[in-house]
């Protein structure tokens, strides 16, 4: 059976700095979405929701009110995306102040161990924070013992 947590992180306390040499930007569709979507069906060929994907699934995200490009980070090598981190900014949680999701965070399995993923999700963090939210949530699987560790090490609980 599958055992999703549901982590947080406070975004008045310091974002660790990690360096890189990789160009991180914002997602643009026209440029981005046929080889994002190629990099996201390969990282998650075996999960349950971000796997498998068309490109209507994209598209239908896309079209959703909480999708903003500019919230969207993607890591490039050799003009290659080697990874991501897309963002949402949640305004209908009741009684509750607007909240950021790191939605989904990818690393091309061929780029592992480069801090690819801190990066895209440290970016992330930075751009919500700028954006004058408190706070940052996201969803795991409890045995994804790779992504927990990122998520700690970024000052989630």
């Amino acid at each position: 059976m599958r055992h999703i947590l549901k982590l947080h992180r406070s975004l008045t306390t310091q974002i660790p700095a990690t360096a890189h040499n990789f160009k991180i930007t914002t997602f643009n569709p026209t440029l981005h979405k046929e080889e994002w979507l190629e990099l996201n069906n390969k990282i998650f060929v075996n999960h349950p929701d971000q796997g498998n994907w068309a490109l209507a699934d994209l598209d239908n995200r896309m079209a959703e009110p909480w999708f903003d490009p500019e919230g969207f980070f993607i890591a490039f090598e050799n003009k290659k995306i080697i990874g991501f981190c897309w963002t949402k900014i949640h305004h209908d949680f009741v009684n509750q102040d607007p909240t950021g999701e790191l939605y989904v965070i990818g690393v091309d399995p061929d780029s592992h161990a480069q801090g690819i993923g801190k990066a895209v999700a440290t970016t992330a963090l930075i751009y919500l924070k700028q954006k004058g939210l408190n706070q940052v949530m996201l969803y795991v699987d409890a045995d994804n013992d790779k992504a927990l560790s990122l998520y700690e090490s970024l000052g989630f609980n």
